[in-house]
């Protein structure tokens, strides 16, 4: 009986840490928004590493996005995009910091962080990407207002 309790009270500490872990990458998991009339606020906190990682969708589909503003468009892993039901399109030679790889285009139905959703917005399906996480590109962050101070990120639209 005490073996049990030992295993039950381990498992439940592995579970509280990798909550504490995902918290620690992603502190916006529930994206806080607000309406000022008719503009939607989405106020994001950084991450530990001093990124801005969040919670969206994409066609409905929950994702989890990190905040690229030197990627032009929407980059999106292709494991990622075969569950996402995305389908490619021509293919790109797109450059990296890595150097030069070829990314598929796509165009997605819509996208949003908090209640900013934008429709019709251009994106890759990049091959090489390992994560899980999909850099939200230029395409999607030219249409808002970012405004950055301290280790929080506000954005308008």
């Amino acid at each position: 009986m005490v073996y049990i309790a030992w295993v039950m009270l381990l498992v439940m500490l592995t579970f509280a840490f990798n909550k504490y872990l995902d918290q620690q990458n992603n502190p916006n998991q529930n994206v806080y928004t607000r309406q000022n009339g008719d503009i939607a606020e989405v106020i994001l906190k950084q991450n530990r590493y001093g990124h801005y990682v969040a919670n969206g969708l994409i066609n409905n589909s929950p994702v989890t996005f990190l905040l690229d503003t030197g990627a032009t468009v929407i980059s999106i892993p292709e494991t990622l995009a075969k569950k996402l039901h995305l389908k490619k399109g021509h293919p790109i030679r797109s450059s990296t910091a890595n150097g030069y790889i070829t990314v598929y285009s796509t165009l997605l139905k819509s996208v949003s962080i908090g209640a900013i959703e934008l429709n019709n917005i251009r994106a890759s399906i990049n091959p090489h990407m390992r994560e899980d996480e999909i850099l939200l590109g230029m395409s999607f962050m030219k249409h808002l207002e970012m405004t950055q101070k301290g280790q929080q990120m506000i954005l308008r639209y």
